[in-house]
C-alpha cells in the first residue's frame, strides 16, 4: 500500500513538474479554414504574440474542409499536452454538430475551451428599394406579403441564415431563404435590389451602410454596437432575448492541463490588448468578449450548442 501512495505522489510530481515545464518545443494552432478568411487573420495575429510570451515558436497550420471539421478533429485527436491548439467556431462547436449526420468529434467532450477571442455582430440590412424603415416596418412587410420576401445568405447553415430562421420563428412571418457559395455574391445582389435583406456580419455590412449602398436597421447582439451606436438591437426593436454573434476562439484537447489552459488564457488576453491587436480585430468589426475565463468560455460553448441544436431543427438545414 505504501509502494502504491509513494507511486501516486511520485506521478503526481511528475505532472506537476510537466506542467511547470510546459512550453518545451513549438507548439501548433490550427486554423480550421482556409488561409486569407478572419479566422486564418486571427491565428497569424496572435501566433507572434504568443510567440514572444512564451519564448516558443507558434505555428499557425490550416487544415480546412467539412466545414471546419478536418482542422478541429485532428485537434480534438491530438495529444492533450498543450502543444495543439485550435480556433474554434460557433460552425465547429455550434452548429456543424447539428448540421452534419455524422460528427467525428464531440464539440464539448473532445474539447478544452482556453480563451474567445473573436465576437462579431450581425447587422439585419435590406437593399434600399425596400420600403422598411425599421425593423417594426419589415415585420408588417413580411407578415402583408407572405413568401414574396426573400433573404439571403453566405451559405446554409451559416449564423446569417440561421439569424433569419430566428426572425422569422420570433415573428410569425415567412420569408425564402437564398443560400449563395459565399457572402460577397450575396452582398452584390442585395445592393443590386435582387434580394431583400440579409443578416450581413458587421465587418462585410459597416463600409456599406455607411456609404448608403444597404439600410441597417438593427444588429443582432443584446447590446448596441460601438461601431453603429445609433443603430437598435433587435431586443429593443421588440424581439426580446434576439441575440447571435458569429464568435471563435482558442481551444484544446481534452484533458490538457488546467496549468496549460490557465496560463495560455492569461497570455492570450494580454495579447488582446495590445494596441496593434486591438485595431486589426476591430477592423474585422470584433467586438471586445465579454466572456474572459475558460470556465465561462466553455458555459458560453454549451449554451450556443442547445440554442443552435434547436434553430438547425426547426430550420431544417442541411449542409450545401
Amino acid at each position: 500500500m505504501r509502494q502504491f501512495l509513494a507511486c501516486v505522489v511520485l506521478l503526481a510530481a511528475a505532472g506537476g513538474a510537466a506542467a511547470q515545464a510546459w512550453p518545451a518545443k513549438p507548439i501548433r494552432l490550427i486554423a480550421p479554414y482556409a488561409a486569407g478568411g478572419p479566422i486564418d487573420i486571427s491565428a497569424r495575429l496572435l501566433a507572434p504574440k504568443l510567440q514572444q510570451a512564451l519564448g516558443q515558436p507558434v505555428l499557425v497550420e490550416n487544415r480546412p474542409g467539412a466545414g471546419g471539421n478536418i482542422g478541429a478533429d485532428f485537434v480534438a485527436k491530438s495529444a492533450p499536452d498543450g502543444y495543439t491548439l485550435v480556433i474554434g467556431a460557433i460552425a465547429t462547436h455550434a452548429i456543424n454538430p447539428w448540421l452534419f449526420a455524422a460528427m467525428p468529434y464531440d464539440p464539448i467532450r473532445d474539447f478544452r475551451p482556453v480563451a474567445l477571442i473573436v465576437q462579431v455582430p450581425n447587422v439585419l440590412v435590406v437593399n434600399n428599394e425596400l420600403p422598411a424603415r425599421s425593423v417594426k416596418d419589415l415585420i408588417a412587410l413580411a407578415k402583408a406579403r407572405p413568401g414574396k420576401l426573400d433573404f439571403a445568405s453566405g451559405s446554409t447553415g451559416s449564423t446569417g441564415h440561421l439569424a433569419g430562421e430566428m426572425f422569422k420563428l420570433m415573428t410569425g412571418t415567412y420569408m425564402v431563404h437564398i443560400p449563395y457559395k459565399g457572402a460577397a455574391p450575396a452582398v452584390t445582389d442585395l445592393m443590386a435590389g435582387r434580394v431583400h435583406l440579409m443578416f450581413d456580419n458587421l465587418a462585410s455590412a459597416l463600409p456599406n451602410v455607411k456609404a448608403g449602398k444597404v439600410r441597417a436597421l438593427a444588429v443582432t447582439t443584446r447590446q448596441r454596437s460601438g461601431f453603429l451606436p445609433e443603430l437598435p438591437t433587435l431586443d429593443e426593436a421588440g424581439l426580446k432575448g434576439f441575440e447571435m454573434t458569429t464568435w471563435w476562439g482558442v481551444m484544446a484537447p481534452a484533458k490538457t492541463p488546467d496549468a496549460v489552459v490557465q496560463r495560455l488564457n492569461a497570455e492570450i488576453f494580454k495579447a488582446l490588448e495590445l494596441a496593434d491587436v486591438k485595431e486589426r480585430l476591430r477592423a474585422m468589426g470584433s467586438e471586445t468578449p465579454a466572456v474572459r475565463t475558460p470556465q465561462a468560455f466553455s458555459a458560453f460553448v454549451a449554451s450556443e450548442l442547445k440554442t443552435y441544436g434547436e434553430l438547425v431543427k426547426r430550420s431544417g438545414a442541411k449542409p450545401d
